[in-house]
């Protein structure tokens, strides 16, 4: 049978036809970072001109909510489940470690073809069959434990010229340790460039968690600060924002702005800063309050058509970063655990999701108990349970709209 014209020109042109890049994926996580320490939102005494300029160009989501303690949010994050199904509840010295048989974004995007890497902290296991780099990571450069200066960390780490582990290798390194994980973040996207392969970079730093150390130029200038007893944790802020920076510029300078999405985000409310500036919010890391969980959530990628930039207030939480990722990059999930998240894909382009309602707790205790420093949320509804044991005679019902600072509980 003859072919049409419009047929044949289609079969004609299909050798030169290629298909659109998949986007690479940089996902930056800072440590004890609350909503309140950002210059855009509202510090008058902070400098994040970086981010400031991030949050100018992205989606912000401003009803994001994480886990109020850092290894919960590290595995609700990475696997789109809640934390207490995977595990890991609290964050003490390689207790808390991710199940096997959890599938993480590293999994999905490495089964894709994409190279994955991870700098800076890992917190949900350092031995055998826990460490990043059996959880699908190609390239990993991790302090272990919760933190540099640990005890699990290597021995004598102070910040500042130390001993990192890359694939579960020791290796010495100059600088401090901000400075090492973007300075090697920025490597693997330049070898990924170079050999034109998608990447998903992992850049979770350990700053400005505790101990409060940055580089002295950045220190000083936040001695004296009133409310601020720790010049370090602004100091360290600053100091990762300088590195954002850099950060960005490289992937304009290597034209890959266009098609990475940056997403932007902290693992749980301020660890120092809520008596400078904490957004009206009550209480800081660790509580079930807005201020413990409630987070920056940025998602930027130029050439993605997620629209203008905007504020986004539909309630979302750390278990859909995955499947919003997934989503965006056309990246199948491998069979696994269910998903407790659900994509905001609708969101970054322009449309909506159903009502729905997500959990949040601590659990800073041997094993969970039902219902300890939990909140339940639905839209701007909070139901708190401050207690430690759970009971339910404690529980506290707030309105966000007539008392964002959850100062006067609800009575019927």
């Amino acid at each position: 049978m003859p072919l049409s014209r419009r047929a044949f020109c289609s079969l004609s042109a299909a050798p030169f036809l290629r298909a659109a890049p998949r986007p690479n994926v940089l996902l930056v996580i800072t440590d004890d970072q609350g909503y309140g320490d950002l210059g855009c939102h509202g510090n008058s005494v902070l400098r994040t001109p970086s981010l400031d300029r991030l949050h100018a160009r992205s989606v912000r989501f401003t009803n994001f909510h994480v886990s109020p303690t850092c290894a919960p949010t590290r595995a609700a994050l990475l696997t789109g489940r809640y934390s207490n199904a995977t595990g890991v509840w609290h964050t003490i010295m390689g207790r808390s470690l991710l199940r096997p048989g959890e599938v993480t974004l590293a999994d999905c995007f490495r089964a894709a073809g994409y190279r994955t890497g991870i700098f800076g902290k890992w917190h949900l296991g350092d031995n055998y069959p826990c460490r990043p780099h059996d959880r699908g990571f190609d390239e990993s450069l991790v302090h272990g434990g919760g933190g540099v200066w640990q005890t699990p960390d290597f021995f004598g780490n102070d910040y500042f010229d130390d001993t990192y582990r890359r694939n579960g290798n020791p290796e010495r390194f100059r600088g401090h340790c901000t400075d090492v994980w973007f300075r090697e973040a920025g490597r693997f996207i330049d070898r990924c460039a170079d050999a034109r392969r998608p990447f998903f970079c992992y850049l979770s730093t350990n700053a400005p968690h505790a101990p409060m150390w940055a580089p002295e130029r950045y220190e000083a200038r936040y001695r004296g600060v009133p409310g601020l007893a720790e010049p370090g944790f602004y100091g360290m802020i600053e100091h990762i924002d300088e590195n954002i920076g850099r950060l960005v510029a490289y992937l304009e300078r290597r034209r890959l702005i266009d098609n990475t999405i940056v997403v932007f985000l902290t693992d749980n409310g301020t660890a120092a800063g809520a008596r400078v500036f904490n957004a009206g919010m009550r209480a800081a890391k660790g509580s079930p309050y807005e201020g413990g969980h409630r987070v920056p959530l940025f998602v930027s990628w130029p050439g993605g058509n997620l629209g203008s930039p905007r504020d986004e207030g539909t309630l979302a939480a750390h278990i859909d970063v995955l499947p919003t990722l997934l989503d965006l990059c056309a990246v199948p999930r491998p069979a696994g655990p269910e998903v407790h998240g659900i994509s905001l894909a609708p969101l970054l382009r322009g449309g909506a999701l159903p009502e729905r309602t997500v959990v949040v707790d601590s659990q800073r205790c041997e094993e969970p108990i039902a219902w300890r420093q939990c909140a339940v949320m639905r839209d701007r509804w909070r139901l708190v349970n401050p207690s430690l044991d759970g009971d339910p005679a404690r529980v506290e019902l707030y309105h966000l709209d007539a008392d964002p600072g959850q100062r006067s509980r609800m009575t019927a």
